[in-house]
């Protein structure tokens, strides 16, 4: 393990420290107008966790940059929340966020620590990674104490272990196709379980947001992230293997004042159309099935096709904060050629 002295960080540390910052900015942001709203006394103190966690990440990622001379991202801040404005989501749904929230974290910066070398950096992913499995485990009990834990299927234990002796245990397109495997249900389930909570998040975005190009944008996704859940609940339906219920519940009726700026809202958005990307290229890297591996392609295309419209739009608006990159050559020359 490679110490700070001198040592530069590598390509890969600069792009997670970057990402942890501003994924640390957003959860912040939004944290504080839960933790305004909530009502609940078991779900209250998950989300100050929560909170605590983010923000003492932005503390050490703030003083991360100063050390390395780095410009300090702007991210999100007090004016990309309104504290004052009424409650658009319900105590279930905060505490399904932090809840995905922990389990998100888990993965990106247990990725984090396996590309770290240098030993602060090292240390602030891998004790960052405990904090989120302990905010995950904290949120679960909590969940599954109020009944409010989406509990993934089960299946018959197998009575003796048997291997595969025909190509057709891969098919699905004609015919009949054979059940699902374990891995399969787990990510069916897992999926539904992401895109519903989307649906949730857009619903409620697309009620307050005040541009109308953003409004349209957010709506475009609800529809999306509906026909996803409808797709992967059809297959675990046609099995007769249980889908997880809706979360239209999680949103009020509020479309008056937003809590949280069209920027804020906008990026949310397409973080969320990347993890989707991410969660359906490891359904189609652990999935054998051919018609189940062509969905995810497809619906793969689709949301890649929104993130680039998304994208376009923060671009419009001047919204779009530049992750660190290397720097242009051919620029550099040109720019030199330019003064003589």
């Amino acid at each position: 393990m490679e110490s700070n002295k001198e040592v530069n960080l590598t390509a890969s540390e600069i792009a997670e420290v970057w990402g942890a910052y501003m994924n640390a900015s957003l959860t912040s942001t939004v944290l504080s107008y839960f933790i305004e709203k909530v009502e609940d006394e078991d779900i209250s103190p998950v989300l100050e966790q929560a909170q605590t966690l983010s923000q003492s990440q932005l503390k050490k990622l703030t003083s991360i940059f100063e050390q390395e001379n780095k410009p300090i991202p702007i991210g999100f801040t007090n004016e990309d929340v309104n504290l004052e404005a009424p409650r658009l989501y319900t105590d279930n749904y905060f505490l399904q966020y932090v809840f995905q929230m922990g389990m998100l974290g888990m993965a990106s910066f247990s990725a984090a620590v396996g590309m770290s070398t240098r030993e602060d950096i090292y240390q602030f992913f891998s004790e960052g990674l405990t904090k989120f499995n302990e905010l995950h485990e904290t949120a679960l009990s909590v969940s599954k104490s109020k009944g409010l834990y989406n509990s993934p299927p089960s299946i018959p234990t197998p009575k003796e272990v048997d291997f595969v002796k025909k190509q057709s245990f891969l098919t699905g397109w004609f015919g009949e196709r054979r059940p699902l495997t374990a891995l399969e249900i787990a990510s069916l389930f897992s999926n539904i379980v992401h895109n519903s909570l989307g649906v949730a998040t857009l619903t409620g975005f697309s009620q307050v947001a005040k541009s109308k190009e953003v409004t349209e944008y957010i709506s475009r996704g609800m529809q999306i992230a509906k026909k996803h859940v409808n797709v992967f609940s059809s297959i675990l339906n046609e099995q007769d293997v249980p889908a997880p219920m809706g979360s239209d519940s999680m949103v009020t009726d509020s479309n008056n004042i937003a809590p949280f700026s069209d920027k804020l809202m906008l990026f949310h958005v397409t973080g969320m159309i990347a993890l989707g990307i991410g969660f359906y290229g490891l359904s189609i890297s652990t999935n054998i099935r051919r018609d189940l591996v062509a969905n995810y392609t497809r619906l793969t295309a689709e949301i890649a096709l929104y993130s680039e419209d998304g994208a376009n739009l923060m671009i419009d608006n001047e919204w779009l904060e530049e992750p660190p990159r290397m720097v242009d050559r051919d620029e550099l020359a040109k720019s030199n050629t330019r003064k003589e």
